[in-house]
């Protein structure tokens, strides 16, 4: 289908549009944070929390931009995605959040499947070399994925 050349090409490509859009949303961890606050769980240092997440995607998104960090980028989102999954389920369990953002409990629900394919599209961009079929899923991923987040 594509050339293994073709392939890289894509997969840069999806790693800068992933990469811009995680620097724009940890960015706005320190723009807007309180947007971030509402939707994180009840625990201890909320703030301290929002921020410190706000840096992994900073962090995690800038380093996908060059092929030499790539891997750490996707280490580092994996493991932002995996601690934040419980704002997810908190957003979806309790009525205060999704009044605050203004959503409904079903749009809280959509938004839950969609850390398995960022999760999965991190680890492609981790890896250097991956199988074709792999390529096809994770590219196949993050179409529907990438259009999801863009109309947020």
């Amino acid at each position: 289908m594509f050339s293994t050349n073709q392939y890289h090409a894509i997969k840069s490509f999806t790693a800068y549009c992933l990469g811009a859009m995680y620097v724009y949303i940890g960015i706005k961890h320190f723009t807007d944070p309180q947007y971030f606050i509402n939707i994180t769980p009840p625990i201890p240092f909320k703030p301290l929390a929002v921020y410190f997440t706000g840096v992994l995607e900073i962090f995690g998104g800038a380093f996908l931009f060059l092929q030499k960090t790539r891997k750490l980028g996707g280490i580092i989102l994996i493991f932002l995605l995996v601690i934040v999954f419980p704002a997810n389920i908190y957003l979806y369990i309790s009525e205060i959040p999704r009044e605050l953002l203004g959503i409904t409990q079903t749009q809280a629900l959509t938004r839950m499947p969609f850390q398995i394919p960022l999760i999965i599209i991190a680890y492609w961009h981790s890896k250097k070399d991956t199988s074709k079929r792999f390529d096809l899923v994770a590219l196949s991923l993050f179409v529907p994925t990438i259009l999801y987040f863009a109309n947020l």
